[in-house]
């Protein structure tokens, strides 16, 4: 499947948009030219060759504070998507053995956790709890799960009316077993497209509550952070938000572009790519190769 995925331009763009946020996340900090939360005698400073991106209003890198707030962006995302998984699959995938009562009462969970405005309960649980940003993007993961319960439920479903499961079932197969070999492989595409999604879906969540000052502790740089502060002086740098406002917009593009990607070579949309792509190299083999000069 990997090699299906990288064999389309747009997903190999994707990945390697992808791998630089990584990269930034893992070592921006350590590449930032000047101390993040240092303040500088000149406030709202143009670019310049000491600082590239210019200065904030109190005369803090804005390009140091860019590279050291990228890793709390990349890692809250990849809380609320991990998070998500880890509530939504499992209880998916029972939901078709365990019976209609956990069917039920999965279910139920399900819808009502859809109906939660995820952005105020996460308010709600910051208030509680602390003005931190892990505890927020649990929570959020939590909100975001009904998402992959219902993908892996779906998928499930339609593998277990397959004869071969059935009969598996009728031979006295544990629930576990089943699962694990005929149940996962089938469920896995669609949950790696919903988890490339959700990584997007996660950068906007993680954006909008650091933009509203939820989940961070100022000074503490993030993306959304830097934007909200940005607008607040675009009178004196018109020009300030453009930067964190592309790097979310990139990003979310890239994990939405891999979702794209993945859906397209899995299941019978993947098949079908790989047959166009076999009677393609079976008509090359036929040809054979060109000749070395004319006739005479």
């Amino acid at each position: 499947m990997l090699r299906r995925v990288l064999a389309l331009p747009s997903a190999r763009i994707a990945v390697a948009v992808l791998a630089v946020i990584a990269l930034l996340a893992a070592l921006g900090p350590l590449l930032a030219p000047h101390d993040p939360l240092a303040t500088g005698d000149h406030p709202l400073g143009a670019a310049s060759g000491t600082h590239l991106l210019g200065t904030d209003y109190l005369g803090r890198d804005m390009l140091s504070r860019l590279l050291d707030g990228s890793r709390v962006s990349v890692l809250g995302s990849l809380e609320v998507a991990l998070t998500a998984l880890a509530v939504g699959v499992v209880p998916g995938i029972l939901s078709v053995y365990l019976g209609r009562a956990f069917e039920w009462i999965t279910l139920r969970l399900a819808d009502t956790l859809v109906a939660l405005p995820f952005l105020l309960f996460a308010v709600a649980v910051v208030a509680l709890l602390g003005n931190g940003i892990t505890q927020a993007m649990l929570v959020t993961g939590v909100l975001v799960s009904p998402l992959f319960y219902r993908v892996s439920r779906a998928a499930t479903l339609a593998v277990a009316r397959s004869p071969y499961v059935e009969a598996a079932v009728i031979g006295g197969a544990s629930i576990g077993w089943v699962v694990r070999r005929h149940v996962w492989t089938k469920v896995l595409p669609p949950i790696a497209v919903a988890l490339a999604q959700t990584i997007g879906v996660g950068f906007v969540i993680v954006s909008s509550l650091t933009f509203l000052g939820i989940g961070v502790q100022p000074p503490a740089p993030t993306w959304g952070g830097l934007l909200a502060s940005d607008l607040g002086y675009l009178a004196q740098r018109p020009w300030a938000p453009v930067t964190p406002a592309l790097l979310i917009m990139v990003t979310v593009w890239a994990c939405n572009v891999l979702a794209d990607a993945l859906r397209d070579v899995s299941g019978e949309a993947g098949r079908a790519l790989v047959l166009r792509r076999r009677a393609l190299d079976r008509r090359l083999d036929e040809s054979g190769p060109a000749p070395a000069g004319g006739a005479r």
